[in-house]
């Protein structure tokens, strides 16, 4: 077997994620003007959210389908518990985009909750 395939975690990629999200969050909920709908600022946060939710989404699949039994293997070690946890960290937060993404569609002021 190659060494090359096998699966490495990718928290630097993870992190860098974080950023764009945070500044759409921080953007939506204090430069928008409530009650304007705006289809190009909702279809920016829709995507951004789906691509950051994509990363962990390809990361729970690899390590489930190409590495079997790596599950197990991560989640005894604490970086590996940790490297789960950042995962579900950037889903939540991809999630949250599409959220605001959403409403920035119909006009809500439900971004100002976030």
């Amino acid at each position: 077997m190659a060494s090359s395939n096998r699966f490495q975690p990718k928290t630097g990629r993870l992190l860098v994620l974080l950023i764009p999200a945070f500044a759409y969050l921080v953007w939506a909920s204090s430069f928008r003007v409530i009650d304007q709908v705006s289809l190009a600022d909702g279809s920016i946060g829709v995507l951004l959210g789906l691509y950051i939710c994509s990363q962990p989404a390809a990361n729970g699949i690899e390590l489930m389908f190409l590495e079997r039994g790596r599950l197990r293997r991560v989640a005894a070690q604490w970086n590996g518990i940790g490297w789960l946890t950042l995962n579900l960290l950037v889903m939540i937060v991809g999630w949250l985009v599409i959220v605001v993404g959403t409403t920035q569609f119909t006009g809500s002021s439900a971004v100002d909750a976030f």
